[in-house]
């Protein structure tokens, strides 16, 4: 499913979502600004158009948006994000990503498709980063038995949702599943695409903030596995 795809039927009915979203369309047009919306665009590659909303500027909207609104359930996040995402503008791709991150914890194991339909989605780094580490991680936290999805989502062909795989785990510190973690950095260590060797190297270097003695060893064994780009990531903190 992708949210491009995606019929209005896919959407729950929210009564939340009707408020959410009519109250963030007019905050968030009234303040946009054209002129910086053009540099953001470009920054980002023209992966979307943006309505020139900085981010401290974006957020305090947002706080003004949702005052007052209750404590929303799993349809309540489905509708909202679903909603947003349907919008061309990325801010409001980043409003959803921020209410997520924010009430993941009233998402059950049954968002994880939403959330992979939300990563295959007008994908780049800024929205598919915050999914994989604080929802699809959340996800994954609370109901181990979801590992196995991420055992696909790394051989996954779209390399948007094998980096969410990688990054999954980017919060868990001392919970980090190491084997799982160093298993899947091997399996993507020839990618040929950036994003995919960067997230090798930034989540291993996550990690090395909790047992730096294992990624040294881990690299002294596998290093001609992996691209120089993962290796000079995964050791910036902690040396060879």
């Amino acid at each position: 499913m992708s949210v491009t795809d995606a019929g209005t039927s896919d959407v729950p009915h929210s009564r939340l979502a009707d408020t959410v979203l009519a109250r963030l369309t007019a905050t968030y047009a009234a303040a946009a600004d054209p002129e910086r919306a053009v540099a953001m665009r470009a920054y980002m590659k023209d992966v979307a158009p943006f309505l020139g909303l900085a981010t401290p500027v974006r957020r305090a909207l947002s706080r003004t948006v949702l005052e007052g609104t209750p404590r929303p359930d799993e349809a309540d996040c489905t509708a909202i994000a679903l909603r947003c995402w349907q919008l061309p503008a990325r801010e409001y791709h980043y409003f959803a990503v921020d209410y997520l991150r924010r009430h993941a914890r009233v998402c059950s194991s049954g968002f994880l498709p939403v959330a992979r339909c939300l990563v295959g989605t007008v994908p780049w780094w800024d929205t598919v980063d915050p999914l994989a580490a604080h929802v699809v991680g959340a996800l994954v936290a609370a109901d181990p038995a979801l590992t196995s999805d991420m055992d696909t989502w790394i051989k996954d062909g779209d390399l948007w949702v094998a980096r969410t795989a990688l990054l999954h785990q980017l919060s868990y510190r001392q919970h980090t599943d190491a084997e799982r973690l160093f298993a899947y950095c091997l399996f993507q260590s020839g990618h040929p695409d950036f994003f995919i060797r960067k997230a090798i190297g930034w989540c291993l270097r996550e990690y090395a903030k909790t047992d730096p003695q294992a990624v040294r060893t881990f690299l002294a064994r596998e290093r001609g596995r992996f691209a120089p780009l993962s290796v000079r990531e995964a050791l910036k903190n902690i040396g060879a």
